[in-house]
């Protein structure tokens, strides 16, 4: 069997672009990956395409060792563009080789360790601006079976805020608290927004609301601060979606900087890459709960990795997506008790609709973290992506 051809998809998904790569075969069996990285999807997509002048004409079963190629043949070796174009082909040929040999990718990475992984949700808080309306908002997903939530309460703020300022965030996190209840999981995110003493300040303030964990307190660069913000936390830290190498993983449990780490299975290069880190922060008794609010091959993806993986704590997961997700994707995604089941058809168990990701074309989207507009992180319209039961 050779891969014959590869095409890549970019399609909007109002908040960001999912990035679909579709591998094919001389034997009639295809493959699909997603490299969806933020604001830089187009990029992300070209870097796919130059991939198969290595690719066309290979072996798809030779996983690991195209990696390897791929790799050290763009001479710089890293970077989420490149990371994130290798993760998606190289899930296509896992997809393939699944497929071929009639198994779930979950299979050929070890094993099952568990048929279904517990969630939290993301997204959940969509349009919420005031305490009431996220307390409202948080009912709602609790309803829906979600077992832990997690949000940015913070708006626009950046580095710095008053002790006012700061109070007023966490009036927002008391009123989720008293909607939802002592018996779930509340993650607050901070999506690296603060410097070193505002973040323990924060730290310090949500710990009395029984915060599971406090997400990327500080921007990421230096994992000498982190671990500094994690020393002085009464709150556990949880960081690592902007990280792509596996020894920043290293230095990042080296230095005691995080109680749960979150590889991006696409940012990281890949599903055989995040089970390496995985690996990494088991061997030192830490989780990992990975960065998943991309699009539905990377859920799939992320699925598979949290059933082979000893380790893998929670699944993140977004509490609605775009309606027509529905038409450019073809999933199975069961949801039950707060628990996503994994799939179990060959390969990842997903598909894209080639004529349907052309009704939805690129379109540019600015970051909205620190604009204030956070919450705006779906349009009207948005529907669930999974089958509750």
């Amino acid at each position: 069997m050779k891969i014959s051809s590869l095409k890549t998809f970019v399609v909007d998904a109002y908040r960001a672009n999912y990035v679909f790569v579709k591998l094919g075969t001389d034997d009639g069996i295809y493959g699909v990956g997603e490299g969806t990285l933020e604001m830089k999807e187009l990029t992300v997509a070209t870097a796919i395409e130059r991939l198969g002048d290595y690719l066309i004409g290979k072996n798809p079963f030779q996983v690991d060792h195209h990696v390897e190629m791929m790799n050290r043949d763009s001479y710089w070796r890293s970077g989420p563009v490149l990371r994130s174009a290798v993760a998606a082909v190289e899930a296509a040929m896992l997809d393939i080789k699944g497929k071929a040999l009639g198994v779930p990718v979950y299979e050929l990475l070890g094993g099952a360790h568990r048929d279904r992984i517990r969630c939290y949700a993301n997204g959940w808080f969509t349009g919420a601006k005031t305490a009431d309306e996220f307390a409202q908002k948080a009912k709602v997903a609790v309803e829906a079976g979600f077992l832990g939530l997690k949000w940015d309460p913070f708006g626009s703020h950046y580095l710095t805020m008053s002790r006012a300022e700061r109070l007023a965030c966490i009036e927002i996190v008391e009123a989720v608290r008293s909607a939802v209840g002592p018996g779930i999981d509340l993650m607050i995110e901070g999506h690296g927004r603060f410097d070193v003493p505002t973040a323990i300040d924060v730290a310090r303030d949500i710990a009395p609301f029984g915060i599971t964990w406090f997400e990327e307190p500080i921007p990421p660069e230096n994992i000498g601060a982190v671990a500094e913000v994690r020393s002085k936390s009464p709150v556990a830290i949880a960081t690592g979606e902007r990280y792509f190498d596996p020894g920043r993983f290293t230095e990042l449990l080296d230095q005691g900087a995080a109680d749960y780490i979150q590889p991006d299975i696409s940012h990281v290069g890949g599903i055989l890459e995040a089970k390496k880190i995985a690996s990494i922060a088991q061997a030192r008794y830490i989780p990992i709960c990975p960065h998943n609010p991309i699009g539905p091959i990377a859920n799939a993806m992320t699925l598979h990795l949290a059933a082979s993986t000893g380790n893998f704590s929670w699944l993140e997961t977004m509490f609605t997506d775009v309606p027509w997700r529905k038409e450019v994707v073809r999933e199975s995604v069961s949801f039950k008790d707060g628990m996503m089941s994994i799939p179990t058809a060959p390969g990842l168990g997903v598909d894209i609709d080639e004529e349907a990701c052309g009704k939805y074309p690129y379109k540019p989207y600015e970051l909205r973290h620190y604009r204030g507009t956070l919450t705006n992180i779906r349009p009207e319209g948005a529907v669930a992506f999974y089958q509750q039961s």
